[in-house]
Protein backbone atom coordinates (compact mmCIF):
# COMPACT_ATOMS: atom_id res chain seq x y z
CA UNK A 1 0.00 0.00 0.00
CA UNK A 2 1.18 3.51 -0.75
CA UNK A 3 0.99 6.20 1.92
CA UNK A 4 1.42 9.95 1.80
CA UNK A 5 3.65 11.58 4.44
CA UNK A 6 3.06 15.32 4.83
CA UNK A 7 5.95 16.64 6.94
CA UNK A 8 8.22 19.66 6.45
CA UNK A 9 11.06 18.24 8.57
CA UNK A 10 13.05 16.36 5.94
CA UNK A 11 15.01 14.23 8.41
CA UNK A 12 11.89 13.17 10.29
CA UNK A 13 9.98 12.38 7.12
CA UNK A 14 12.84 10.16 5.92
CA UNK A 15 12.89 8.35 9.26
CA UNK A 16 9.12 7.80 9.14
CA UNK A 17 9.29 6.60 5.54
CA UNK A 18 12.10 4.20 6.49
CA UNK A 19 10.13 2.82 9.42
CA UNK A 20 7.06 2.37 7.26
CA UNK A 21 9.11 0.66 4.55
CA UNK A 22 10.39 -1.81 7.15
CA UNK A 23 6.74 -2.54 7.98
CA UNK A 24 5.93 -3.16 4.31
CA UNK A 25 4.53 0.22 3.21
CA UNK A 26 5.64 2.44 0.34
CA UNK A 27 5.48 6.19 0.87
CA UNK A 28 5.55 9.49 -0.96
CA UNK A 29 6.84 12.51 0.96
CA UNK A 30 5.72 16.13 0.57
CA UNK A 31 6.63 19.09 2.75
CA UNK A 32 3.83 21.61 2.35
CA UNK A 33 0.05 21.94 2.34
CA UNK A 34 0.06 22.88 -1.35
CA UNK A 35 2.03 19.75 -2.24
CA UNK A 36 -0.28 17.64 -0.09
CA UNK A 37 -3.36 18.94 -1.91
CA UNK A 38 -1.75 18.28 -5.28
CA UNK A 39 -0.64 14.77 -4.28
CA UNK A 40 -4.08 13.76 -3.00
CA UNK A 41 -5.73 15.07 -6.16
CA UNK A 42 -3.44 13.05 -8.42
CA UNK A 43 -2.69 9.80 -6.54
CA UNK A 44 -4.95 7.32 -4.75
CA UNK A 45 -3.36 6.69 -1.32
CA UNK A 46 -4.26 4.14 1.33
CA UNK A 47 -3.74 6.74 4.10
CA UNK A 48 -2.09 10.06 4.93
CA UNK A 49 0.24 10.88 7.82
CA UNK A 50 -0.21 14.61 8.38
CA UNK A 51 1.89 17.14 10.30
CA UNK A 52 -0.03 20.24 11.36
CA UNK A 53 2.83 22.78 11.45
CA UNK A 54 3.37 23.18 7.72
CA UNK A 55 5.21 26.20 6.27
CA UNK A 56 2.44 27.46 3.98
CA UNK A 57 -0.75 26.54 5.84
CA UNK A 58 -2.04 24.75 8.92
CA UNK A 59 -2.40 21.00 8.44
CA UNK A 60 -5.87 21.27 9.94
CA UNK A 61 -6.92 23.34 6.93
CA UNK A 62 -5.85 20.49 4.64
CA UNK A 63 -7.74 18.01 6.79
CA UNK A 64 -10.93 20.08 6.90
CA UNK A 65 -10.79 20.59 3.14
CA UNK A 66 -10.61 16.85 2.59
CA UNK A 67 -13.62 16.24 4.77
CA UNK A 68 -15.64 19.05 3.19
CA UNK A 69 -14.97 17.40 -0.15
CA UNK A 70 -16.23 14.10 1.34
CA UNK A 71 -12.76 12.59 0.80
CA UNK A 72 -12.65 9.34 2.83
CA UNK A 73 -8.83 9.10 2.86
CA UNK A 74 -7.76 7.92 6.34
CA UNK A 75 -5.64 10.57 8.07
CA UNK A 76 -3.33 10.04 11.03
CA UNK A 77 -2.19 13.38 12.47
CA UNK A 78 1.43 13.34 13.65
CA UNK A 79 2.34 16.60 15.37
CA UNK A 80 4.09 18.37 18.22
CA UNK A 81 0.74 19.78 19.35
CA UNK A 82 0.02 17.22 22.03
CA UNK A 83 -2.35 19.02 24.38
CA UNK A 84 -5.82 17.69 25.14
CA UNK A 85 -7.58 20.49 23.28
CA UNK A 86 -5.26 20.04 20.29
CA UNK A 87 -6.12 16.34 20.12
CA UNK A 88 -9.85 17.01 20.44
CA UNK A 89 -9.70 19.68 17.71
CA UNK A 90 -7.78 17.38 15.38
CA UNK A 91 -10.18 14.49 15.83
CA UNK A 92 -13.23 16.71 15.43
CA UNK A 93 -11.71 18.19 12.27
CA UNK A 94 -11.74 14.74 10.69
CA UNK A 95 -8.56 12.95 11.78
CA UNK A 96 -8.90 9.19 12.16
CA UNK A 97 -6.19 9.16 14.84
CA UNK A 98 -3.82 11.59 16.52
CA UNK A 99 -0.26 10.93 17.68
CA UNK A 100 1.93 13.51 19.40
CA UNK A 101 5.68 13.90 18.85
CA UNK A 102 7.98 12.49 20.08
CA UNK A 103 6.63 9.05 19.28
CA UNK A 104 7.73 5.44 18.91
CA UNK A 105 7.76 4.08 15.38
CA UNK A 106 6.14 0.86 16.58
CA UNK A 107 3.17 2.84 17.90
CA UNK A 108 2.82 4.82 14.66
CA UNK A 109 2.72 1.59 12.63
CA UNK A 110 0.27 -0.03 15.05
CA UNK A 111 -2.08 2.97 14.93
CA UNK A 112 -1.87 3.10 11.15
CA UNK A 113 -2.68 -0.59 10.88
CA UNK A 114 -5.63 -0.15 13.25
CA UNK A 115 -7.02 2.56 10.97
CA UNK A 116 -6.57 0.42 7.88
CA UNK A 117 -8.28 -2.56 9.51
CA UNK A 118 -11.51 -0.62 9.98
CA UNK A 119 -14.46 -1.61 7.77
CA UNK A 120 -14.06 -0.25 4.26
CA UNK A 121 -10.29 0.19 4.56
CA UNK A 122 -7.56 -1.75 2.83
CA UNK A 123 -5.53 -3.69 5.37
CA UNK A 124 -5.58 -7.44 5.37
CA UNK A 125 -2.46 -9.52 5.82
CA UNK A 126 -3.45 -12.47 3.67
CA UNK A 127 -5.17 -12.08 0.28
CA UNK A 128 -6.27 -15.14 -1.64
CA UNK A 129 -7.96 -16.19 -4.87
CA UNK A 130 -8.26 -19.77 -6.19
CA UNK A 131 -4.93 -21.48 -5.39
CA UNK A 132 -3.06 -18.20 -4.96
CA UNK A 133 -2.29 -16.61 -1.58
CA UNK A 134 -0.44 -13.31 -1.15
CA UNK A 135 1.10 -12.27 2.18
CA UNK A 136 1.05 -8.47 2.27
CA UNK A 137 3.66 -8.20 5.03
CA UNK A 138 6.34 -10.44 3.55
CA UNK A 139 5.18 -9.69 -0.02
CA UNK A 140 5.50 -13.39 -0.76
CA UNK A 141 3.11 -15.43 -2.85
CA UNK A 142 2.08 -19.04 -2.39
CA UNK A 143 0.59 -21.16 -5.16
CA UNK A 144 -0.79 -24.52 -4.06
CA UNK A 145 0.92 -23.79 -0.72
CA UNK A 146 4.34 -23.53 -2.40
CA UNK A 147 6.27 -20.24 -2.01
CA UNK A 148 6.99 -18.45 -5.27
CA UNK A 149 8.98 -15.32 -6.03
CA UNK A 150 7.85 -12.38 -8.16
CA UNK A 151 9.50 -8.98 -8.52
CA UNK A 152 8.53 -5.90 -6.52
CA UNK A 153 6.63 -4.05 -9.25
CA UNK A 154 4.61 -7.12 -10.20
CA UNK A 155 3.94 -7.69 -6.51
CA UNK A 156 2.41 -4.21 -6.27
CA UNK A 157 0.15 -4.93 -9.25
CA UNK A 158 -0.90 -8.26 -7.75
CA UNK A 159 -1.77 -6.67 -4.41
CA UNK A 160 -4.13 -4.02 -5.76
CA UNK A 161 -5.84 -6.51 -8.10
CA UNK A 162 -6.32 -9.02 -5.28
CA UNK A 163 -7.68 -6.38 -2.92
CA UNK A 164 -10.30 -5.53 -5.51
CA UNK A 165 -10.78 -9.01 -6.99
CA UNK A 166 -13.96 -9.31 -8.99
CA UNK A 167 -14.02 -5.57 -9.59
CA UNK A 168 -12.46 -3.51 -12.36
CA UNK A 169 -9.43 -1.52 -11.18
CA UNK A 170 -8.86 1.60 -13.29
CA UNK A 171 -5.45 1.73 -14.97
CA UNK A 172 -4.71 5.05 -13.21
CA UNK A 173 -5.21 3.41 -9.81
CA UNK A 174 -2.77 0.64 -10.72
CA UNK A 175 -0.25 3.24 -11.91
CA UNK A 176 -0.62 5.25 -8.68
CA UNK A 177 -0.18 2.12 -6.58
CA UNK A 178 3.06 1.24 -8.37
CA UNK A 179 4.67 4.62 -8.89
CA UNK A 180 3.03 7.22 -6.64
CA UNK A 181 4.80 10.56 -7.20
CA UNK A 182 7.89 9.13 -8.85
CA UNK A 183 7.52 11.50 -11.78
CA UNK A 184 7.28 10.76 -15.49
CA UNK A 185 5.99 7.26 -16.15
CA UNK A 186 6.10 5.60 -19.57
CA UNK A 187 2.64 5.40 -21.13
CA UNK A 188 2.85 1.62 -21.43
CA UNK A 189 4.48 0.94 -18.04
CA UNK A 190 1.35 -0.51 -16.44
CA UNK A 191 0.73 -2.78 -19.43
CA UNK A 192 4.31 -4.05 -19.21
CA UNK A 193 4.04 -4.96 -15.52
CA UNK A 194 0.61 -6.54 -15.93
CA UNK A 195 1.95 -8.63 -18.81
CA UNK A 196 4.93 -9.75 -16.74
CA UNK A 197 2.67 -10.62 -13.83
CA UNK A 198 0.38 -12.69 -16.07
CA UNK A 199 3.40 -14.59 -17.39
CA UNK A 200 4.87 -15.26 -13.93
CA UNK A 201 1.56 -16.42 -12.48
CA UNK A 202 0.97 -18.72 -15.44
CA UNK A 203 4.46 -20.20 -15.15
CA UNK A 204 3.82 -20.96 -11.47
CA UNK A 205 0.43 -22.55 -12.16
CA UNK A 206 -1.82 -19.94 -10.54
CA UNK A 207 -5.45 -20.56 -11.48
CA UNK A 208 -6.32 -16.89 -11.84
CA UNK A 209 -6.99 -14.65 -14.84
CA UNK A 210 -6.16 -10.96 -15.28
CA UNK A 211 -8.64 -9.48 -17.75
CA UNK A 212 -7.88 -6.28 -19.62
CA UNK A 213 -10.97 -4.06 -19.83
CA UNK A 214 -10.01 -1.93 -22.78
CA UNK A 215 -10.02 1.77 -22.08
CA UNK A 216 -10.80 1.22 -18.38
CA UNK A 217 -8.43 -1.04 -16.46
CA UNK A 218 -7.96 -4.57 -15.17
CA UNK A 219 -10.03 -7.27 -13.49
CA UNK A 220 -8.70 -10.35 -11.64
CA UNK A 221 -10.88 -13.45 -11.31
CA UNK A 222 -10.42 -17.14 -10.64
CA UNK A 223 -10.19 -19.44 -13.63
CA UNK A 224 -13.51 -21.05 -14.56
Amino acid sequence: MRLLIVEDNAELSRLVAGGLAAAGYESDIVGSAAEAREAVSSVSYAAMILDLGLPDDDGLSVLRELRRQMEPLPVLVLTARGGLQDRVTGLRSGADDYLAKPFAMEELVARLEAILRRPGQLLGRSLSLANLVYDTESRQIFIDDQPRIISARESSVLEILLRRQGRVVPKKNVEDHIFGLEGEVASNAVEVYVSRLRKQLAEHGARVVIHTIRGVGYLMTAEK
